[in-house]
């Protein structure tokens, strides 16, 4: 069964957070979320769930960029610090391929430059195609 739709642009929930796709190459995406008071937590610090969210953004674009459906089976992140400025980046960088499963390592930093974040995840690789 052939995925034909241009994948990333149906995540809704990634849309509704704000999160923007800055670039997409296989194996490497760089997604992007402009903060607003919406993704702040009770204590006035980014919400982790945004983190995770704009982090996973990247990774399936990431996963899914060498046109073959992938879907996450195991993620985790690693806070490190509170992230500063108005804007975060997340970068996703495939760290393994194989046929079936794939690994990829997503750095998440502020403005300034600083990591914020890391985010590491595995997909298993479908045969159905996407269309990105």
């Amino acid at each position: 069964m052939d995925l034909d739709l241009n994948f990333l642009a149906q995540d809704r929930f990634a849309a509704l957070v704000g999160v923007r796709l800055v670039q997409v190459e296989p194996g490497h995406a760089v997604a992007r979320l402009e903060l607003e008071d919406k993704h702040l937590n009770a204590a006035g610090v980014v919400q982790g769930g945004a983190i995770f969210t704009l982090a996973d953004f990247a990774f399936a674009a990431a996963s899914n960029s060498h046109g073959r459906l992938a879907l996450a089976i195991n993620c985790s992140i690693d806070f490190f610090t509170s992230p500063r400025g108005r804007a975060l980046t997340a970068e996703a960088k495939e760290v393994h391929r194989s046929p079936k499963l794939a690994s990829y390592n997503v750095d998440i930093h502020d403005e300034g430059g600083e990591i914020c974040a890391r985010f590491t995840g595995t997909v298993y690789r479908k045969k159905d195609r996407v269309a990105l």
